[in-house]
Order: C-alpha cells, then sequence, then structure tokens
C-alpha cells in the first residue's frame, strides 16, 4: 500500500490540500505571525494557500487559530497578510 502526500488544511478557506502547495505560518520568536517556506521552524504552525484570496480570508477572520493554539489580532492577521503580499512581489 502506497502512502499518499501529507495533506493540510488552509486557514483561510478552509480547503484540504498537499502541504507542498501551502506556506507554513508559524509564530516566531517575537511572538508575531510569520511564514515559514522551508517549513523547519519549530513550534505548531498553519497553513495557507499561495493566493492572495486565502491570505485576505485569514486576514478577515476572527477568533483563535487553532492549529497555533493562539488568538491573533486582526493587526496581526493583516500584517501577515502584507508580508505575504510583499514576499511575492519578489
Amino acid at each position: 500500500m502506497s502512502r499518499g502526500l501529507p495533506l493540510r488544511t488552509c486557514i483561510g478557506c478552509g480547503a484540504r490540500a498537499p502541504q507542498s502547495q501551502l506556506v507554513r505560518i508559524v509564530v516566531d520568536a517575537n511572538g508575531a505571525l510569520a511564514p515559514d517556506p522551508a517549513r523547519r521552524a519549530s513550534g505548531r504552525g498553519g497553513y495557507l494557500h499561495h493566493d492572495p484570496g486565502c491570505w485576505n480570508s485569514f486576514a478577515r477572520r476572527k477568533g483563535p487559530v487553532r492549529s497555533l493554539r493562539r488568538s491573533a489580532s486582526r493587526v496581526e492577521r493583516q500584517a501577515l497578510a502584507a508580508r505575504l503580499h510583499a514576499d511575492s512581489a519578489l
């Protein structure tokens, strides 16, 4: 029996996708949300599609992020979305 690709759920749109198609989000040493493109940072992480629509959906959400086991303010979420937009423009 062959093993499939690891699937993760996007914290923006809620759709499941192979881990390789998503960007990992972690809480950095300063307590801010940060992308982890290498998927090697320690600790808990969440995943977002490489799609600005998912980033904006995540920024508009309210409440805790279960995969990170913490609440993130709207300002933190918007800052992460802006950082992802800037990184994708390169």
